[in-house]
């Protein structure tokens, strides 16, 4: 049962925003720990914080082996491959770009779920898909010469982030049923910092960062991890889970508008219609939005 509008629009927008950040501050920390440690600290810090649902959220029963091993494929999928490719992306391209090809997530959500579960998508969706992977084509060719390693790579690295979420969202759906969402975050958490433990060590600068960078770093563990999870899944129970997915839409607004006003990043024209032509491509691919039928025009 979901409440009205005026109950959690407030949370859907203070969720936006803080995700939103999440670009500036992983920029901020990653120029002086570099994307690995910024990935590994933010996983780090926040499992410490949800440690308790691992408790207070553990299940009764059924908690075997093997779905252990699924929650911490589900952790290195959903948090520490992807937080260590975002952190090298925003250092190669503005956070506000980063931030629109993170709205790729449900695009790639919906070709996993295709190719895994074969689960094929009707003509709406296929076009849906079309279209956002054509507006990521738009933001590639913003982004410098698509044949320069400055401009590609950084591309490619968002997009296999956002892939990686597609894999775990596929991966939580099919072997994690049942958990409770709170007690597979942190669990997973748990398994992003081990899986992220080494690199983080073998790549942890000579030199101590200061104090933004680490103050970027908390804020990226308790803010945007810690505390943006707990008020999604606040925003599911009181607006449903397709009204809360739809928070996705709202991140790049928040993303360019803290790049341009903290950063000084340019916004450019084919940018902005870049990242409109992936959000109408998303709609489109996940559901939320479908093209008439030809007998329904």
């Amino acid at each position: 049962m979901t409440d009205s509008p005026r109950g959690w629009i407030g949370s859907f927008i203070a969720l936006a925003a803080i995700w939103g950040a999440s670009f500036l501050f992983m920029r901020l920390g990653a120029v002086d720990f570099g994307p690995w440690p910024t990935a590994g600290l933010r996983v780090m810090l926040a499992a410490l914080v949800l440690a308790p649902a691992l408790w207070l959220r553990r299940p009764a029963s059924g908690m075997t082996a093997r779905r252990w091993g699924w929650l911490l494929a589900v952790g290195a999928f959903n948090s520490g491959i992807p937080f260590a490719l975002f952190s090298y992306a925003v250092l190669h391209q503005p956070t506000g770009m980063t931030s629109i090809l993170n709205a790729t997530a449900p695009l790639f959500g919906a070709l996993v779920a295709w190719v895994w579960l074969r689960e094929r998508p009707d003509a709406s969706r296929c076009i849906g898909l079309a279209v956002g992977f054509g507006g990521v084509a738009l933001i590639a060719q913003a982004s410098g010469k698509l044949g320069a390693s400055s401009g590609l790579w950084p591309v490619l690295a968002c997009l296999g982030a956002t892939l990686c979420y597609g894999v775990g969202a596929t991966m939580a759906r099919l072997h994690l049923q049942g958990l409770s969402p709170l007690f597979s975050t942190a669990a997973s958490l748990v398994g992003a910092s081990l899986v992220l433990a080494v690199p983080t060590a073998m790549y942890w600068p000579a030199r101590m960062p200061g104090v933004s960078a680490w103050a970027a770093v908390v804020a990226l563990a308790l803010l945007c991890s810690a505390l943006a999870y707990f008020l999604y899944y606040r925003l599911i129970q009181r607006a449903g889970a397709a009204r809360a997915m739809t928070v996705t839409f709202l991140i790049p607004v928040f993303g360019l508008a803290y790049g341009v006003a903290l950063l000084g990043e340019t916004l450019t024209t084919t940018t902005v219609i870049g990242g409109l032509v992936v959000l109408a491509g998303t709609l489109l691919a996940t559901g939320l939005v479908r093209l008439p039928r030809p007998h329904e025009v």
